[in-house]
């Protein structure tokens, strides 16, 4: 494999200090680095949170760009400007990959000067909440239009794969996220919030109902819990989400609120030392903070989908109501030597299946065929099939394969195939 320039953009950027796009391109882009290729992050104004703002980090060169202050528009306007200034600049680039789906719009900028694009496209996001029904139509759109323009689409979960191949029939390369080691994490810090290793729950996430916080919570209620629940996140805006959270955790003083926790290390500590971790997300892919807390050994009590189910294998307990989720924690609870092997299962599958060494080489191997020439770019319509099982809102049954170090998705099955009633509701 040669030496590449490779071009990493639709974040905000390196250091990593916000989610799990920013993590991955820090952890790749690094790697990318040790591999001999010349990596080039773009950056929104103020991320690094330093004065004057570094021209590099870790071997990664960076570029520093402004974005609108608004929330509907920061991504793609950061972005648009960041495409700008690639075909402008004097340096000839070999390959970019555009994080996020919603940047679509940015692709036929990069083919004006030549260089192949993948997207990486991200979870189902437009059935997220927080946007309206513009937006997630302009979500669906920028799906389409990835589908069409883009040279290669990663996917970081089977089920988005499917996904892909079902509603537009078309192919996309895996590559899911790595999992850090925490199972050395230390404890001096929990302390601080009044609880002890492997005496406390954990729950981590934004306040946004498609993470089911509040069904966390309420499932909690109506366990027979000794132990605490701590929950760390919240929403930069009012909501009768929130409320909802609020007065639930208000019921007991079991329940305790932390808000957005921005010490890495106190974060580390919460997920590493929980009994078990309470794990809401449903409309993503392979999510980080599942793996953060597979990483560190720590039991999972997720919510039952498909991409959670892929990701956690068998060892993670699965519900979907309050019923449900009381019932784990009881069980969690009752029995803490199986729940520790569960735990010690959950972080050896992490540390097999989810290494950042790897996916690192499979982004640098896909950047590799793109600049050689490879493209499936108006391959595919990026119309949407009506016989997709996708459609509604609904995620159909899938079984994710086991087999580690797949990289290429199979061809899609005919949803004709599925059982009649292999459907659950994403909510």
């Amino acid at each position: 494999m040669r030496a590449r320039r490779i071009a990493l953009l639709g974040t905000r950027g390196v250091p990593a200090r916000y989610g799990g796009f920013e993590t991955a391109m820090e952890e790749v882009g690094r790697r990318l680095v040790e591999q001999g290729h010349d990596v080039t992050v773009y950056c929104r104004t103020g991320n690094s949170g330093e004065t004057p703002q570094p021209r590099e980090y870790l071997g990664m060169k960076l570029v520093h760009l402004p974005a609108m202050k608004k929330r509907s528009l920061e991504t793609l306007s950061h972005t648009f400007l960041s495409a700008l200034h690639l075909v402008f600049s004097r340096r000839r680039f070999d390959a970019v990959v555009v994080c996020n789906a919603a940047n679509a719009p940015v692709l036929p900028l990069l083919r004006l000067r030549g260089i192949p694009a993948a997207v990486h496209v991200d979870g189902l996001e437009w059935r997220r909440t927080k946007w309206g029904p513009v937006g997630r139509r302009y979500y669906r759109l920028a799906e389409s239009l990835s589908v069409r323009w883009a040279d290669a689409l990663v996917a970081d979960a089977y089920g988005i794969e499917r996904y892909y191949a079902d509603e537009f029939g078309a192919r996309t390369v895996g590559i899911a996220y790595g999992a850090p080691d925490m199972t050395r994490v230390g404890s001096d810090l929990l302390s601080g919030v009044r609880v002890e290793k492997g005496r406390f729950h954990v729950c981590v996430a934004r306040f946004e109902p498609e993470n089911h916080v509040d069904l966390m919570i309420e499932g909690y209620l109506r366990s027979g819990a000794r132990y605490p629940l701590v929950v760390v996140g919240s929403t930069p805006y009012p909501t009768e989400h929130n409320a909802r959270i609020e007065e639930l955790a208000s019921r007991s003083d079991q329940v305790r609120l932390l808000g957005g926790v921005w010490d890495q290390n106190l974060l580390d500590q919460l997920y590493a030392g929980a009994l078990t971790y309470l794990h809401g997300h449903s409309v993503g892919g392979t999510n980080p903070s599942l793996l953060r807390a597979m990483g560190a050994g720590t039991q999972t009590i997720a919510y039952d989908v498909v991409f959670n189910r892929e990701v956690a294998g068998p060892d993670a307990l699965y519900a979907s109501t309050p019923g449900e989720i009381a019932a784990a924690i009881d069980e969690a609870e009752a029995d803490p030597v199986d729940t520790r092997r569960r735990g010690d299962a959950l972080a050896a599958r992490a540390l097999r299946r989810y290494t950042w060494d790897h996916v690192a080489t499979a982004y640098g191997a896909l950047c590799d065929r793109l600049a050689g020439g490879e493209s499936q770019r108006t391959l595919y319509s990026g119309r949407r099939s009506p016989a997709s099982a996708w459609r509604y809102g609904r995620t159909p049954w899938i079984q994710p394969p086991e087999e580690a170090g797949r990289i290429e998705s199979p061809v899609p099955a005919n949803p004709a195939d599925r059982p009649a009633d292999a459907s659950v509701d994403a909510r």
